[in-house]
């Protein structure tokens, strides 16, 4: 199809970037690079993970819990995409509709969580993958791997917070 006119256009432009969809953006943007991130990070550590358990199968438990770790930055890009939904009426409640300002309010509402997320989750499996190392070698000292991989989930916290805090004080 060839647009022809500026009309059109303008037509094309108000069609797909209307408040609902700027908040359906947020809400997918921190759904996808949540879980970007989350995947890439337990498929790292549990390539790590592997080799260990493969020389010493009884380490299973301690390995699980350190790839388990980097999977919550999806969770809490999952959940602030539900706040978003039920906040603008489509998962439960009234549809809202929404103004150009309340979408782009939304999106940038989901955009720490999506941003750190994504980036806290691969630098968490590193500090997880660092620990199986620590496992392997000393597998008494299982928390303190813990500890280094939970530090990092200290921001992807932070950014949740920040997320849902902004998404709850959006005035409809």
């Amino acid at each position: 199809m060839v647009i022809t006119s500026t009309a059109s256009s303008v037509n094309w432009v108000e069609y797909f970037f209307n408040g609902n969809f700027l908040a359906l953006l947020g809400a997918t943007l921190a759904v996808v690079l949540g879980g970007i991130g989350s995947a890439k990070a337990v498929g790292l550590v549990g390539e790590a993970a592997a080799g260990l358990v493969s020389e010493e199968p009884k380490r299973f438990g301690q390995t699980l819990l350190l790839q388990a770790l980097p999977g919550t930055q999806g969770i809490y890009g999952l959940l602030t995409a539900f706040v978003i939904l039920n906040k603008i009426g489509i998962v439960g409640g009234t549809y809202v509709e929404l103004t150009t300002q309340q979408g782009f309010y939304f999106l940038v509402a989901s955009l720490p969580i999506a941003i750190v997320g994504l980036i806290s989750a691969i630098s968490q499996a590193k500090a997880a993958t660092a620990g199986i190392g620590i496992v392997a070698k000393r597998p008494e000292e299982l928390a303190k791997a813990i500890m280094y991989a939970a530090m990092v989930e200290t921001y992807a916290v932070l950014a949740l917070l920040a997320s849902i805090l902004m998404v709850t004080g959006i005035k409809l």
